[in-house]
């Protein structure tokens, strides 16, 4: 399934998937900022154990091409750029660092799925991610909680 181009496969789920008009568009983007994170939390959609992420508000505000749109697709592509799979997010929330929930943290998939080790490495990954914008990370900055479906390829 790894291989080609983003553009042949939107149009190979478009193909899969009549419903969705030709002329929807979709976001591009990988997890994480590294090759090795892209394609860990790659493997965990495709798996399935992978059904949420998070990202900063004020991070999305900031670049707004990048946020997360409700009802939205988005190719997800490995650190490299070659697709592994379509999602649409089905909800987007968001919520103070300090008040993302077990339930949350399970859904992300990560580690061992506690909210423990949510917090922690989100906490890590924010403070190194808001201080290349100059931005201020604390407990009560808001966290955009996003939930998604995978819908391409489909789960066997």
């Amino acid at each position: 399934m790894m291989g080609g181009t983003v553009e042949q496969f939107w149009r190979d789920f478009l193909t899969a998937d009549p419903r969705i008009s030709k002329s929807t568009a979709y976001q591009v983007w990988y997890f994480g900022n590294s090759s090795a994170m892209a394609r860990e939390l790659g493997e965990l959609v495709l798996n399935g154990t992978k059904t949420a992420t998070a990202s900063l508000k004020a991070v999305n505000d900031l670049e707004p091409e990048k946020a997360p749109i409700d009802d939205g697709y988005s190719v997800v592509t490995n650190y490299e750029g070659e697709p592994l799979c379509v999602l649409r997010t089905t909800e987007i929330r968001h919520v103070p660092f300090n008040e993302v929930d077990a339930r949350f943290a399970f859904d992300e998939g990560e580690g061992d799925q506690s909210i423990e080790h949510w917090r922690e490495g989100h906490w890590a990954y924010f403070s190194n991610g808001t201080a290349q914008y100059r931005l201020e990370f604390d407990e009560t900055s808001l966290v955009c909680c996003e939930r998604f479906e995978m819908v391409y390829p489909k789960s066997v």
